[in-house]
């Protein structure tokens, strides 16, 4: 199962290396990693979608919790939580579709970054599980040249403890 963790750590160096290092030496895979500042300058979150049982996960969150960085963490998959991933993609266009994907693009509320007669770079905001079906989608229009990812972001719905 997919499993969305939030972690509040202290913005220092090495503290990323550690979280990482933890699901490296069990064995676990990283599907997205997402780590910026908060409004707080000296704390750091860090979104980690990872796969494995809850019991696994919860393992790994509790063992995460005893890293002297991490000031606390969230398995948001049973949470009720927003879920954005930022998307950019060049796309070499075929003839006559200039118009089709600036209208889906304001279908998809995309920004547009670049259009020049044979390429168009666009700007995506979307959840996780539909970026394959718009990446599917843009193929119609063209051949992806380049995709960049930010990897998941997580928020939890509502005022809460966990609102640092």
């Amino acid at each position: 199962m997919k499993h969305t963790i939030s972690i509040l750590l202290q913005n220092e160096a090495g503290a990323l290396l550690r979280v990482a290092g933890l699901f490296s030496s069990r064995g676990y895979n990283i599907d997205s990693l997402h780590v910026a500042p908060t409004q707080d300058t000296s704390v750091s979150r860090l979104t980690v979608v990872t796969r494995g049982s809850d019991e696994v996960i919860q393992q790994i969150c509790n063992q995460l919790l005893k890293l002297v960085n991490v000031i606390d963490l969230m398995d948001m998959t049973d949470d009720m939580h927003f879920q954005r991933e930022l998307m950019l993609v060049k796309i070499h266009l075929n003839k006559g579709v200039q118009n089709s994907i600036q209208q889906y693009a304001g279908e998809l509320n995309a920004n547009i970054l670049d259009q020049e007669r044979d390429s168009f770079v666009m700007e995506i905001t979307a959840s996780y599980r539909h970026m394959g079906t718009i990446l599917e989608r843009l193929r119609t229009f063209g051949e992806i040249l380049t995709v960049v990812r930010s990897g998941t972001l997580a928020m939890r719905h509502g005022v809460g403890n966990f609102d640092h």
